[in-house]
């Protein structure tokens, strides 16, 4: 049925003139379609691909305010990414959480482990004080709290907080293109833009349907490029000029079975002496990251980046057996898009932050932004509305609010009514967290509707996936609520089944041929044969 949204918003894109056409789904698209459309300007959003389906899906799922960024003197920018950060954390208290970050430091290390420490006080006042304080942490401190740290070569160690993203990267960038859905932006993804010309004030995009092969026109009277690493590529075929451009380095992550129990993020320096994680994420732990320059955006984890992560990682921690490939459950490989001033190849990129910029071509009423993080991401939302607005474009409701999750009185609502109907009695013992916390944070106000699901039927309650935390009714809601055209939409995108679950468990899962039905109808065996690539899913999924 989420075919059905997409296809409307198609036939409707057809039809009107559109105030601003927005290219790229990725976190700076989707903020800019979500705060131009809560404003009332009447926009669209196009991505070539799924939603998020690029760097936003392959993020460390952190919203940090660049502490590395003070051994670099960027005071300013660190300053301006904690109120980033904790701007995030109240608008989405349940979905951007705290979380403590316990950085080993070891000998010879060009710091000296109180140096940082001093550092970590000086990166929490700048934070304005709204987390925990840090701590110093001798080598015996650090052995006690985390036994699975080998502290032989340890000179000591910090303990201070940051946030991270409670679900992933790639849902929480949905959520701001359903805010902007909600607000009447007609988004759609696979839809490519293969050419777009401007005359007479206006934009007029030649688009193509990805998955049918269907041409069409999109007219719009301002473009906004938000297409991430590919921003470059697509202003030289509009011909547009600008002073920056990307540089990209590339990161890789390894997911594997939770390595501690403990809910903090291990932080390590690596051999080549950028940061590295070992970041929670449900029943597993996230490992990376590396930096490797590169020059193309689309790229894959090599053996060798395979080898970088797992030579670390066995070589700071104290494992009864060192970790191998055959420990890995999934890999997550993305390229983070650096704004540069000039050519690209004048720059020490190693030294380069994820600041944005946003460029205004004024003639031609064309955007292009560059770099970006997503702990940044409403100060893009709020700059993208504001150049609009310098371009003459009026917006109906200036003052819209785009952002956030629903207010304390919703929420105490929906609690109330949970807590009626014994909600969380339903909760799978699978599950680290009651069903009412989960369906909340997820889904706000649509929430609602899942509790009326359930008092239908309470089976609606019950896992489909064995581990994967998604109800039937989730997903009964997903198909008609989350434009999901495949089932990696779903299962690496719109949910982390695909990162915390092995693949020969959702192969054989019970419930996902349930779950395909849902989704794609009488299509559930093509879509399924899509996904593993083979013949023997589209006959498991057959009807009947």
């Amino acid at each position: 049925m989420s075919a059905s949204l997409r296809n409307s918003n198609i036939a409707r894109l057809r039809e009107r003139e559109l105030d601003v056409l927005i290219v790229g789904g990725g976190i700076n698209g989707a903020v800019a379609a979500a705060a131009l459309a809560g404003r009332g300007v009447d926009t669209g959003l196009l991505d070539r691909d799924d939603f998020a389906s690029g760097v936003s899906s392959n993020s460390s799922n952190l919203a940090w305010g660049g502490i590395k960024y003070l051994e670099s003197h960027e005071y300013l920018l660190v300053n301006k990414l904690c109120k980033s950060r904790n701007k995030l954390m109240r608008a989405y208290p349940s979905t951007v959480k705290e979380i403590r970050f316990f950085t080993t430091i070891q000998k010879g290390f060009r710091f000296w482990p109180f140096f940082i420490f001093l550092g970590s006080v000086l990166y929490w006042f700048l934070g304005r004080c709204r987390t925990r304080p840090p701590r110093y942490l001798t080598p015996r401190a650090i052995e006690a709290a985390e036994p699975v740290v080998d502290t032989r070569n340890a000179a000591g160690g910090v303990e201070y907080s940051d946030a991270y993203l409670y679900d992933n990267d790639a849902r929480f960038v949905f959520g701001f293109v359903r805010q902007a859905l909600d607000c009447g932006c007609l988004a759609a993804n696979y839809v490519s833009v293969d050419d777009a010309r401007f005359s007479d004030g206006r934009w007029t995009v030649s688009a193509r349907d990805v998955r049918s092969g269907e041409c069409f026109t999109v007219r719009a009277r301002a473009l906004i490029n938000a297409c991430g690493p590919w921003a470059d590529p697509l202003n030289r075929r509009l011909g547009t000029t600008t002073r920056h451009h990307h540089a990209m380095s590339k990161g890789i992550h390894l997911i594997v079975d939770r390595i501690t129990d403990h809910k903090r993020v291990l932080t390590f320096f690596a051999s080549d002496g950028r940061l590295f994680f070992l970041i929670p994420m449900g029943p597993v732990t996230c490992i990376g990251t590396t930096d490797t320059k590169v020059t193309d955006p689309e790229v894959g984890v090599t053996a060798e980046d395979r080898e970088f992560v797992l030579a670390n990682v066995n070589a700071l921690l104290d494992l009864e057996r060192p970790l191998t490939v055959d420990d890995v459950i999934a890999e997550r490989v993305g390229v983070r898009p650096l704004a540069v001033a000039g050519e690209t190849g004048e720059v020490d990129w190693v030294q380069l932050s994820r600041k944005h910029v946003i460029e205004v071509d004024i003639a031609r009423r064309e955007l292009s932004i560059f770099g970006g993080k997503l702990t940044d991401c409403l100060n893009v939302g709020d700059e993208v509305a504001a150049h609009i607005a310098a371009l003459g474009i009026r917006a109906p409701e200036p003052d819209g609010q785009w952002y956030g999750e629903p207010g304390e009185e919703s929420r105490e609502r929906f609690l109330r009514e949970a807590r009626l109907m014994d909600l969380d009695d339903l909760t799978d013992p699978s599950s680290p967290e009651p069903l009412s916390e989960r369906f909340w944070r997820r889904y706000g106000n649509a929430a609602f509707m899942l509790l009326e699901r359930i008092r239908e039927d309470a089976s609606s309650a019950e896992l489909l996936i064995e581990n994967a935390e998604y109800t039937r009714c989730e997903i009964e809601l997903a198909a008609r609520r989350e434009m999901i055209v495949t089932l990696e939409d779903f299962l690496r995108r719109r949910s982390k089944i695909e990162l915390v679950v092995r693949q020969e468990v959702i192969r054989n899962a019970p419930g996902l041929r349930e779950a395909c039905g849902i989704f794609f109808g009488d299509e559930a065996g093509a879509r399924l044969a899509e996904y593993f690539g083979d013949e023997a899913a589209a006959r498991r999924a057959a009807p009947g």
